[in-house]
């Protein structure tokens, strides 16, 4: 590709060599003959190569009459895509073109269009677009007018294939072009491309018009796919013209299922008309408006709608049918989600109708709500215990907490929240989504609250909520045991600092039974359980005055129960949690002054530093970043800042330096840089660069020979031996001899100024297979492993 000369080809034999010495092979094997297709394509990407490939006489028998599209190779799908692969690299320069059409290449390529296999059907409709797109921008001079015979030659042979294939009878060839068009439109977004678009358009947007008013044919739903992509070119972004028309009528014929990805998508244009924008989040709000109408009769709220777009009819069928009703209120859901976590949307969405809306379907599935009109006890019978209508309608009413004006439905939302929660029918994923709803909803109500009703609303909602908790905290289920406690930690993150919170939360069993929970047999809640007590001990611990001093949930005790947990826990995920745990603490600066911090930091990295799971130590790793950036913050950038006894009578450099020493973290940096695990060397080698820049921020590296001359620096020099070897941390040894004395604030100074880290930081993200770094040299990896050790399985991770 980098060299676009006939000299590359001329003064390299070997290439045409290898492409004769396969054709001449009388049944080459379908990889080899894919290598030489493509590597062909490529080398007639440039217009002086094709000429001498051309007369070689080389070309026709690979992508000619005479090559392997009439062979058995061909019935190879590798071989098909290959070919197309080839043809697409070829295709850059006019003669490429003319070859194509004077060969019969450009049947093979229409008949490819339904091959088989999609890989190589969705290689020829691309390669088709390239095709088009090219012709048209190389070979037109002139402004393009509606007759065929102004186009270039190429550009007419795919028009009239497809204008012949949106009139064939065949189904598959209609779904062929339309596919085709869609992809042709989607990619045409310059300017250049707005002339010959406006009038390809013309030509087909009359039998488009048939295929929507034609309820036989069974291409519709890939109409909204290429009407949408039509809309969003340039082509149309003015507000009049016909092709709205078509857009509106698309949304009135099409089925709800079929309209649905058409309306969000045009809701989402800047420049789609206002009426059609409105029409298409009617199309949207149709099925909700036809929940409501069925849920009470006579009517007791006002709809979502005035007036529908299609027949109610229609819909009211499809939710009548069970085998239709959930999946069009899962996509009509998704949908109205996408739309409301937009943060530009040019149409007022009725939230509070659609808040109601998606009550009642909640209700509806766990049979709470019993509707007296007949469409509603069917839609209702469909609906009972369907998880996937109940997961959708969850996840749009958390959305709906960030928008205004459904506060007077509060009351009535945490009546259907916590009748869901309370519920022992409710399963353990739709509880997680129903606790996720909950803390939104409650995040919302603090915002509320400022009249006394709002916090006694406030109050009794938090003690229900807490009553649910405890009795899920001990469920048999470890789902919902880990749900409760993800939930927990969410509403400590967000409503701490509220009195009525901390209050409700101290005079629950909440506290203890989470505690409890730190043994639980499964792993998943115990890391669980570590986050949520984690996040807890800023109330319990943390807090300028903690509520009950001294008690069973002290500073002190939780970090005892936690590091055990680290130092002692069988299971990865534990541990894990309880490093970021720590980690968040330091940041938040709960762990005291920088004595206590620095035996914290210490006694954490020694126990990690052993520890098996390489997420543990790279956690390590991030805790001790985070101190070191403190400490560096507390004594050389913060002249005011409280310094310790044991860090005075020295330089900044020296007193950084001597905490440094105490805490250990030279040692457990160094021997990370050796760690088996690539991200730990990375991770590890980051914090040492950092440390360098800040005590060498100018100077250059030490000579390596004149440190050899003092003790220290015969130490550092081994160090630096041993990090280029790559040795692992076990070898390093630890006696302070031939080794290096981590603790030794002179000696790391000198370690930090000599060792090239910028150079090891470089070996260190080489990746192992930086030879040849492809997908495919993985997977060649993987095939090998399952072919050649039968026993064992292959290790994904």
């Amino acid at each position: 590709w980098a060299d676009p000369t006939v000299e590359l080809v001329q003064d390299n034999p070997c290439l045409a060599e290898l492409i004769t010495s396969v054709l001449a092979l009388p049944e080459p094997s379908p990889s080899i003959l894919s290598f030489t297709l493509q590597l062909a394509g490529i080398l007639t990407s440039s217009e002086s190569r094709f000429q001498h490939l051309q007369q070689e006489k080389l070309l026709g028998r690979l992508f000619g009459q005479e090559g392997p599209r009439g062979s058995v190779a061909w019935e190879d799908a590798s071989v098909r895509s290959a070919w197309v692969k080839g043809v697409h690299s070829m295709v850059h320069h006019q003669p490429a073109l003319h070859f194509l059409c004077s060969t019969g290449g450009m049947d093979v390529i229409f008949t490819l269009q339904g091959d088989p296999s999609l890989f190589v059907a969705s290689a020829a409709s691309q390669l088709l677009v390239h095709m088009l797109t090219f012709s048209l921008d190389s070979e037109t001079s002139k402004p393009l007018s509606t007759k065929d015979c102004d186009w270039p030659a190429c550009a007419q042979m795919i028009i009239k294939h497809i204008e012949e294939s949106l009139q064939s009878s065949s189904a598959s060839h209609i779904e062929q072009a339309l596919k085709l068009l869609t992809s042709l439109f989607g990619s045409c977004f310059g300017s250049s491309y707005t002339a010959w678009t406006e009038v390809l358009w013309l030509h087909i947007a009359k039998q488009i018009e048939s295929f929507l008013l034609e309820e036989t044919v069974q291409a519709q739903p890939v109409l909204a796919n290429l009407l949408l992509n039509v809309a969003r070119s340039p082509v149309f972004c003015g507000t009049e013209g016909s092709f709205w028309a078509l857009v509106t009528s698309a949304l009135e014929h099409l089925t709800p299922v079929q309209a649905g990805p058409l309306a969000v998508g045009l809701l989402k244009l800047c420049k789609c008309p206002q009426d059609v924008r409105i029409q298409a989040l009617t199309v949207l709000l149709q099925p909700m408006d036809c929940i409501l109408r069925a849920a009470s009769q006579p009517l007791e709220y006002a709809g979502l709608l005035d007036e529908s777009v299609s027949d109610p009819v229609t819909v009211e069928s499809l939710l009548s049918s069970k085998t239709s009703c959930a999946g069009l209120l899962c996509q009509t859901l998704a949908h109205l989600e996408k739309l409301l976590s937009l943060k530009h949307l040019r149409v007022d969405l009725p939230c509070v109708s659609l808040l109601r809306s998606l009550m009642t379907i909640l209700q509806f599935c766990n049979g709470f709500l019993s509707p007296t009109s007949p469409l509603g006890s069917t839609i209702s019978r469909n609906l009972i215990n369907c998880f996937r209508v109940q997961k959708s309608a969850l996840d749009v009413l958390a959305t709906l907490s960030e928008k205004k004006g459904c506060d007077t439905l509060i009351g009535s939302l945490f009546d259907v929240l916590l009748a869901y929660l309370q519920s022992p029918n409710t399963s353990p994923t739709v509880l997680k989504k129903t606790f996720q709803a909950t803390s939104k909803w409650l995040v919302h109500l603090q915002d509320l609250s400022c009249s006394n009703s709002q916090w006694q609303q406030m109050e009794k909602i938090l003690e229900d909520v807490f009553l649910v908790l405890q009795k899920r905290l001990c469920s048999p289920c470890w789902e919902v045991r880990d749900s409760s406690l993800e939930f927990l930690t969410a509403m400590v993150k967000c409503l701490r600092e509220q009195k009525e919170f901390r209050q409700c939360l101290l005079s629950s069993e909440v506290l203890r039974l989470t505690e409890n929970l730190l043994e639980d047999p499964e792993s998943y809640v115990r890391a669980s359980a570590v986050t949520a007590v984690g996040h807890l001990a800023f109330i319990t611990c943390f807090a300028p005055e903690p509520p009950v001093p001294g008690n069973q949930y002290g500073k002190e005790n939780t970090i005892a129960k936690l590091q055990e947990i680290l130092s002692t826990d069988s299971e990865g995920f534990p541990r894990r949690a309880v490093i970021s745990i720590f980690t968040k603490w330091l940041r938040e600066g709960c762990t005291g002054q920088l004595e206590d911090t620095e035996q914290f930091v210490s006694r954490v990295i020694q126990t990690v530093e052993h520890d098996l799971d390489w997420e543990v130590r790279l956690g390590g790793l991030e805790l001790v970043e985070v101190f070191c950036s403190q400490t560096i913050c507390q004594l050389s950038q913060c002249p005011y800042a409280p310094v310790s006894s044991a860090v005075t009578n020295s330089t900044p450099q020296n007193e950084l330096l001597q905490v440094f020493c105490r805490a250990k973290l030279f040692g457990f940096l160094f021997r990370s840089l050796c760690d088996c695990d690539k991200p730990v060397g990375q991770a590890a080698c980051d914090v040492l660069i950092g440390l360098r820049g800040h005590f060498y921020p100018m100077s250059p590296l030490e000579n390596p020979q004149e440190i050899e001359d003092s003790p220290a620096g015969r130490g550092v020099a081994w160090l630096q031996r041993t990090l280029r070897q790559g040795s692992l941390a076990q070898d390093f040894p630890m006696d302070g001899g031939v080794g290096v004395d981590f603790q030794d604030p002179e000696s790391m100074m000198l370690a930090l100024g000599a060792i090239d880290l910028l150079e090891l930081h470089d070996e260190l993200n080489k990746s192992s297979d930086h030879v040849e770094e492809s997908p495919q040299s993985l997977l060649q990896d993987i095939l090998a492993t399952v072919g050649t050790i039968e026993d064992n399985e292959v290790d994904c991770y």
